[in-house]
């Protein structure tokens, strides 16, 4: 009687990994892909494309990073014309041209909300800090200069503060939200005003906007309209008082400018998560101690970790099986 045949089990589907990944995540995707990891490969970016282009069953499907150096475009997609999903571990997709993905019926999702609570407790953490000078009395006190200089400079109060929020999407409207409760007066500006259930007052202009504000706070995504959309004009409109809270995209602010306004004394301080050269960041800002700095870590917690590997093999999957994504990304 002959052996009963054993099957090889199916082999796992390519996956194009563009993202530096935590073990725990990179191994979660190694359980169900056979991951093409190009920060493992140490290939450039071309060659490593164009081996995995060249297999036998090429990947249609990618994880890029958000923000990051890899930029997904006709170039890119020419290189591995097998994709046909692009999935981008954050919730900006500005490296990503979605419109040569739609024209070539490539699919596109990204992280949807899983960071936006975080990016918005992050943003009022910066603001607070900024104004009631947290991290500068921190440093006052750890030098050992409270027994010598005596009490620290007064900081400012967050309540009652105008705060003109620059794009009121998912985070900037958690961000609206948890300012209210600290009695701040919140005005906005979107691409358009939001339905009759926001109460805050719209502005179509960012000038005018940040003239009305003591606070202006950089919440939207980047594009060719918002790059540089804090300009000096704005930050003279928001004026010596004024603080600029950035969560969004460095380049949404014009850097040299901003720069310039807190040497100069033009704005009273600003909170920045980001940068426009990242990971360069403006030598001139490191020594002011009116400006509070994180390296681009608003997303960054452990449950924002979890939530993220769930929603990427979340994505992943029903691409795969051909099912509704669960957070597309559609041109606008």
């Amino acid at each position: 009687m002959s052996s009963p045949t054993v099957e090889d089990p199916p082999a796992l589907p390519a996956l194009l990994l563009l993202r530096r990944m935590d073990a725990v995540f990179h191994a979660a995707l190694r359980q169900r892909y056979h991951v093409l990891d190009f920060f493992a490969s140490g290939e450039p970016l071309p060659a490593f494309l164009a081996g995995a282009a060249a297999l036998p069953d090429p990947p249609r499907a990618a994880v890029v990073v958000g923000g990051g150096t890899v930029r997904v475009d006709a170039v890119f997609l020419d290189a591995v014309p097998s994709l046909a999903f692009v999935f981008s571990t954050g919730a900006g997709v500005d490296h990503i041209d979605l419109h040569e993905c739609a024209r070539r019926g490539v699919a596109v999702a990204n992280s949807g909300t899983v960071y936006s609570a975080d990016v918005a407790d992050h943003a009022v953490g910066l603001l607070i800090d900024v104004l009631r000078q947290v991290s500068a009395s921190e440093r006052f006190v750890r030098r050992g200069l409270w027994p010598v200089q005596g009490d620290y400079p007064l900081g400012r109060k967050l309540g009652g503060k105008r705060v003109g929020i620059i794009g009121l999407g998912n985070i900037g409207s958690l961000i609206a939200k948890r300012l209210e409760a600290f009695g701040c007066v919140i005005n906005y500006n979107s691409r358009k005003p939001k339905d009759s259930a926001v109460s805050y007052r719209f502005f179509s202009s960012v000038h005018d906007l940040a003239a009305e504000s003591d606070v202006l706070v950089v919440a939207c995504a980047l594009n060719k309209e918002t790059r540089h959309i804090v300009n000096k004009d704005v930050l003279d409109a928001l004026g010596k008082d004024g603080v600029v809270i950035n969560i969004g995209r460095g380049a949404n602010v014009d850097e040299p400018e901003l720069v310039k306004a807190l040497k100069e004394g033009r704005i009273a301080g600003a909170g920045l998560d980001v940068f426009e050269n990242e990971p360069q960041v403006p030598e001139e800002l490191l020594s002011m101690d009116n400006v509070v700095m994180t390296q681009h870590v608003a997303v960054l917690t452990a449950e924002s970790r979890s939530d993220l590997r769930a929603i990427t093999i979340g994505n992943l999957e029903a691409f795969l099986s051909g099912k509704p994504l669960l957070t597309p990304m559609l041109p606008l």
